[in-house]
């Protein structure tokens, strides 16, 4: 049976709100793991609260997942090490990582961290749009209903 594990510390309430409502509809079960409490007005999910060290909820997914899981995360290096494993991983802004593409996107993240680091560009924090969400359960769709297509 396919489960959802959201690396929930930073996954927008738009994301978990609407993975919990298609996954109730599936009868798909949905852990949050995170450091901290992380509220939800809806019911039919799991928290899980790991220590409040690096990684540790990483950590927790990764010691936990199957096989035909889910899992949404925006850490590129923790999504590096799930398509490793095998498993599926997604991002809140409608990104796929593949055995395809993870490797390029690593290259990126890195190049931006070295501008970062070499004071060429400024941090900055992008808001999270409509077209981000609609892209992000473009894919989410996808990729489960691949996923729900395997399992049987």
């Amino acid at each position: 049976m396919i489960q959802i594990w959201i690396d929930a510390d930073s996954c927008p309430t738009l994301v978990r709100n609407h993975t919990v409502k298609i996954a109730a509809k599936q009868g798909i079960k949905v852990f949050f793991v995170a450091n901290k409490n992380i509220p939800c007005e809806l019911e039919g999910f799991e928290m899980i609260i790991c220590q409040a060290e690096k990684d540790a909820a990483d950590n927790y997914i990764f010691e936990h997942v199957k096989d035909n899981d889910l899992v949404i995360t925006r850490d590129i290096i923790f999504a590096d090490r799930l398509v490793e494993k095998g498993i599926a991983a997604i991002n809140d802004r409608g990104t796929s990582f593949t055995k395809e593409n993870i490797k390029d996107l690593l290259s990126d993240r890195d190049f931006d961290f070295a501008l970062f680091e070499a004071g060429v560009v400024k941090r900055t924090k992008d808001g999270y749009s409509k077209k981000d969400f609609e892209k992000f359960a473009n894919c989410f769709d996808r990729v489960l209903n691949k996923l729900l297509s395997l399992s049987k």
